[in-house]
């Protein structure tokens, strides 16, 4: 019997620990704080210029929040192996019930092609898994989400852990240490999920990104 609830959960980010099963059919999760962190300070976010243009050219459409358990179910499946347990993927569940965890969808017509999942808290928002059904859908979803965090005064992303993949749109690695100084100013911020994002939020916000 498993004694993980949301509020746990909740005060865990807080304080930089995160939860892992071994695999999608583990019973047993296992408690992470590592040494090293993968972060991105939205401020420093990269977007390679063709992604940019994929971005920009109307092949995918976007939404937040219209389907937050089948992208939480496709990313718990669609990988070879997940970390994703049946108690993860419900936590998480009522954690968006809450409005605490939010979802970003990526679309090809009426087909779901990629998105990503993760936690709000404060400024931080913890991203906690994507997937993509075809080339550059969940990178356009990382896009996305980014315009939609740094709109809504977000100031910091936590990856978990840092790849040469995500290191191309400026995700760093740090020290704990200084990962827990990072976070703790980031969670006395206030930032804001903005489900609804018009074509001309959107834009506006691409602009600054450019711009800069």
């Amino acid at each position: 019997m498993s004694y993980l609830t949301p509020a746990l959960l909740l005060r865990a980010y807080a304080a930089g620990i995160f939860p892992m099963a071994e695999s999608r059919d583990a019973d047993v999760l296992h408690w992470l704080s590592p040494e090293e962190r993968g972060v991105l300070l939205l401020e420093k976010f990269h977007l390679p210029r063709r992604l940019r243009r994929t971005y920009l050219s109307g092949r995918f459409e976007y939404s937040a929040d219209r389907s937050f358990r089948e992208v939480v179910r496709l990313c718990a499946t669609v990988h070879e192996t997940s970390w994703i347990n049946g108690e993860i993927e419900g936590l998480y569940g009522e954690l968006f019930d809450s409005g605490l965890a939010h979802s970003v969808e990526v679309w090809r017509g009426d087909e779901l092609s990629g998105g990503l999942f993760g936690l709000s808290l404060g400024g931080v928002f913890f991203g906690e898994s994507m997937f993509s059904r075809e080339r550059d859908a969940s990178k356009a979803g990382l896009a996305e989400l980014v315009l939609r965090l740094r709109s809504g005064g977000y100031v910091l992303m936590d990856v978990q852990f840092w790849t040469r993949h995500l290191g191309q749109f400026g995700v760093e690695e740090v020290k704990r240490g200084e990962y827990l100084g990072m976070l703790s100013g980031g969670l006395g911020c206030s930032g804001v999920f903005l489900s609804e994002f018009s074509a001309a939020a959107r834009l506006h916000a691409l602009g600054d990104l450019i711009e800069r």
